[in-house]
Order: structure tokens, then C-alpha cells, then sequence
């Protein structure tokens, strides 16, 4: 039986290989050069930028996804670095007990309960709270169940899921707890501005903070050395190694469809593939309603079309710099105010910067150099998607107007910037979407809700269509590598089962 997959991002790849593993046979189609889809990197001139990975949750046994990425690639032959802090946040308006603006969140959740406290001692006990959770989450590693869909849980799976209760009961109790609601209950000024700034002002559930930092703690959420190209190429090589065939350069126009029933696809030149199914790891709007035209709908996509269910996840303007400096007196990722609001062409206003200094790859940058990223978030993807589009001379100027702004913020806040760099990068909304057809440039599909157990309405199968199976960063609000692989994998899971009887 013979599967067609649309996309070699690591989502393709993953269901690739598990599907070639089952039995099947597979072939991707990619409109790209390379693999990896989101999860990339770039080189300009003697700089590579990155995309992607700032960390990896499963970089070590602590974390059962590293079960997972196992079963793919070889782990032992990445290298990874775990920093000490994951993110250094510089407060606007007030100072910790030593005159300091920045508040450092350690990855040691030791010495993290140990800094909070000293800093703010008369909120002693929502601190030890707050550890004590993740010390809870370290206590219950995710069960090996989650390599199994729930729906092909055996009895005896069903029955061992008991001893999570205790799990499930205080995921349950702070599913709406945000960073917001946590900050409004801490007495201390300072940690109460760092917290309500962990995401430069925005509120998302404080479960996105505390899940990765308790295996952080463990040394499971290391960045792999050489960026996210050379991850997802290992991928590629298990794919091919596999016996699956990857053809480039071959974009979809359409996925055919006679009788409800998925037969083929309908490249960008013209040519018709056939095939027994078709599998999408695509971008979910183009797949649902251009490949497919829109045909196989229900209330809840269109609900999440419109914005009803879900909002789309931020895209992104990254600048990034090559600089002909080590700057080792920065830390690995800086968020800190800027001294007048930068308003973006797109009419977003920034009163914020968040800085990555790449100085511990030494793969990126030539010897005593340094990769520096800007990066800006923003919702309005669609006017730089437009203007690229239609008036691509002003596109490249507001670019470099752009960069060159971010150069001078760099060079008043640091001193040392401007007169050393020596490249300059600006990726955009534009650039996302056009090098991987994410709606609106996003760089990750939906944006999480309050609510982080809410289930996803993104299905495998679409409402009255055989043969076609869907699976992507947009199957999981967050999305995120680690939801790549493991949609991916139940994914081939059920056509397994209902193809061949496997899995």
C-alpha cells in the first residue's frame, strides 16, 4: 500500500518513518530544498542563524520523549548544552533587595527557591508552593503510556494510569493558574513584576513555565548543538535509511479527491501523483481549505478558522546579526525594556526586546564571533505576508530600517554592537509563510488557551473524507517538536491498524 506524504518538516519525517517501520510504503513531497519545514537554520555568509530549537524537552532519559526522539534518531549523537538560567528578565519599575533590575529564572530549581526567597522572603511560602509542584512533576514521570493513543490502551494500560491520579488532580486544580493570577499574589514587587514579564507582559498558563523547568532541573531540556537544521537532517537520514524517498523542490497545489475518497495530489508543476492515502503534515489552513478546497468542513473548524476556539500562534520578525565578538558578558536569552516604544510597520508597539546570544555553539559563528537574534512577536502577520506580495521593494527597505533600528537599541543598551557586525538577516512573517506555508507566518499554530488540558479540535481524520489523515504542530495547541513527534506517531499508529492490522 502505497501512502503519499505532503511535507518533510519533522512531522512528515516522523510519520514517515513510523509509517515505512508498519509496513508501508512512503514518499514525501516538499516544496523546499531541504528538511526540517520550521525546524531550520540558515547560513549567511560565514554565520548560520537558527530558527528553531531553543531547547528540547527529551534531551535526556529524565523526560519520556526522549524515548521517543530514540526511536528515530540516535540521541547519543547529539550534543547538548543546558544552561543555567532559562531566561535573564530585566524588571522596568522596581529592584530586588540588592539594587538589581534582573531577575534570573535558574534552571536548578534548588537554587531557584533559594534566589526567590532571598529576594522575596515574605512570600516565602507560595514559593515553596511553587517548587513543591515541580518537585510533584518530576515525582511522576509522564507514563510510558504516552507513547500509546488512549483509544489503544489495553485494560491493563488503563488500569496503571490510577497511580497518576494524584497527577491528573493537580494538573487539574491549576489548569487556569497563569502567570498573571500567580503574580497577583505575590507581595514583592519585583518578583511580581518578573513574573507578570516571564512572556514580556502576555498571560498564558503557568504550567508552560514550571513543566519544562522541573526537567530542566534534570538536565532534559538541553539545546542540541548545531542548531535545528542538523537535528532535523538526522531525521532525514532515518527516513531514507528506512527505504522512503523524499522528492524536493515539489510543492502541492491540491490533494485529488474522487468519490470522498483521497487518491492523489497535484504538484505546483503540473505533475498528478496517485496513491492509496494521502497523509498532511502541512500547514492545517492551507491543507483544509486550499489543498482540499474547503470541501470537508464542520462547525468546529470553522470555528477555529474564525478564531473561535483558538487563536493563532504569534508569528515572528527576527533579526539576526553576525558580530565579530564573543560578548560572553551577556546571557544566553535577555528580555529587557527599551527606552521609548518601538512601533513595527505593521503598527505592533514594542516597549520590549528579547535578546539570544549564541555564543555557546561554536558551530554557528567563526572562532571569537558571535550569532546574535532579535526577536519580536506579533499578530499581524498578514501585512508583512501582503506586502511582500505586492510591493517587494518596500518590503526589503522596511527590513532594513527595521534591522538598522534594532542595531542602535543593541548599541545604546550594550555598547559594542554596531561597529562590529558584520551580517545582518531579517526574517518576517512573510519569510516563515513562504518558505512553509504556515497561516500567517506563525511559528508555532495555536496559541495554548488558560486552560492547558482543553483538548484539541484538530482531528486525524477530516468529516467525511476516506483515505486522508492529518498530523502537524497545529494537531496540539503549542505545538512544539515534541507534539510533532508524538501526533505523528499515533497517527501512523491508527492507519496501521486499520490498514494492516500493525501497531
Amino acid at each position: 500500500m502505497k501512502i503519499t506524504i505532503i511535507g518533510a518538516g519533522i512531522s512528515g519525517l516522523s510519520a514517515g518513518c513510523y509509517l515505512q517501520m508498519s509496513g508501508f510504503e512512503t514518499e514525501i513531497y516538499e516544496k523546499n530544498s531541504k528538511p526540517g519545514g520550521l525546524c531550520t537554520s540558515w547560513k549567511v555568509g560565514d554565520y548560520t542563524f537558527d530558527g528553531c530549537l531553543h531547547w528540547l524537552l527529551g534531551s535526556n532519559e529524565s523526560n519520556p520523549f526522549y524515548t521517543l526522539w530514540s526511536e528515530l534518531i540516535d540521541m547519543n549523537s547529539v550534543e547538548f548544552v543546558n544552561h543555567q538560567s532559562r531566561v535573564d528578565i530585566e524588571v522596568k519599575d522596581h529592584t530586588d533587595q540588592n539594587g538589581s533590575k534582573v531577575f534570573h529564572l535558574y534552571t536548578d530549581i534548588a537554587r531557584l527557591e533559594k534566589y526567590m526567597i532571598s529576594i522575596a522572603p515574605e512570600d516565602t511560602g507560595r514559593i515553596k508552593k511553587l517548587i513543591r509542584s515541580m518537585r510533584l512533576l518530576q515525582r511522576y514521570d509522564i507514563p510510558p503510556e504516552i507513547k500509546t493513543q488512549p483509544a489503544f490502551y489495553s485494560f491493563r494500560q488503563k488500569i496503571g494510569m490510577i497511580r497518576y491520579l494524584p497527577l491528573l488532580l493537580f494538573m487539574l486544580r491549576n489548569r487556569y493558574v497563569t502567570n498573571f493570577t500567580f503574580a497577583e499574589k505575590l507581595k514583592n514587587p519585583f518578583l511580581r513584576e518578573a513574573f507578570r514579564l516571564i512572556y514580556d507582559g502576555d498571560e498564558f498558563p503557568l504550567l508552560i513555565v514550571t513543566m519544562p523547568l522541573a526537567f530542566a532541573d534534570l538536565d532534559g531540556t538541553g539545546y542540541p548543538i548545531g542548531g535545528s537544521l542538523r537535528f532535523a537532517n538526522k531525521f532525514e537520514e532515518k527516513y531514507v535509511s528506512l527505504g522512503g524517498k523524499i522528492n524536493y523542490h515539489s510543492g502541492v497545489k491540491e490533494i485529488l479527491v474522487e468519490n470522498d475518497r483521497a487518491k492523489g495530489i497535484l504538484l505546483d508543476d503540473g505533475r498528478e501523483i496517485r496513491s492509496d492515502i494521502i497523509v498532511s503534515a502541512a500547514d492545517w489552513h492551507f491543507t483544509v481549505f486550499r489543498a482540499l478546497k474547503g470541501r470537508y468542513t464542520n462547525r468546529k473548524i470553522l470555528d477555529l478558522r474564525d478564531g473561535n476556539i483558538f487563536q493563532v500562534y504569534y508569528s515572528i520578525i527576527n533579526v539576526s546579526l553576525g558580530i565579530a565578538r564573543r560578548l560572553d558578558d551577556l546571557p544566553h536569552l535577555l528580555r529587557f525594556p527599551i527606552p521609548e516604544e518601538f512601533i513595527s510597520p505593521d503598527g505592533t508597539v514594542y516597549s520590549r526586546m528579547e535578546l539570544h546570544v549564541y555564543n555557546y555553539d561554536p558551530t554557528l559563528a567563526p572562532a571569537g564571533k558571535t550569532c546574535v537574534s532579535v526577536s519580536f512577536y506579533t499578530k499581524r502577520g498578514d501585512f508583512w505576508i501582503d506586502l511582500h506580495k505586492y510591493d517587494h521593494q518596500q518590503y526589503e527597505q522596511i527590513k532594513r530600517n527595521f534591522a538598522e533600528r534594532v542595531i542602535e537599541i543593541l548599541e545604546q543598551k550594550f555598547g559594542g554592537i554596531k561597529d562590529f557586525v558584520e551580517v545582518t538577516d531579517v526574517a518576517t512573517p512573510a519569510t516563515y509563510h513562504r518558505y512553509t506555508n504556515n497561516w500567517k507566518g506563525s511559528i508555532q499554530g495555536w496559541l495554548p488557551g488558560k486552560n492547558l488540558m482543553a483538548p484539541s479540535p484538530v482531528a486525524f481524520e477530516l468529516p467525511g473524507l476516506r483515505n486522508f489523515y492529518y498530523s502537524s504542530h497545529w494537531s496540539l495547541p503549542g505545538g512544539g517538536l515534541p507534539s510533532v513527534i508524538k501526533t505523528a506517531r499515533d497517527m501512523a499508529k491508527m492507519i496501521a491498524r486499520k490498514f494492516n492490522g500493525a501497531g
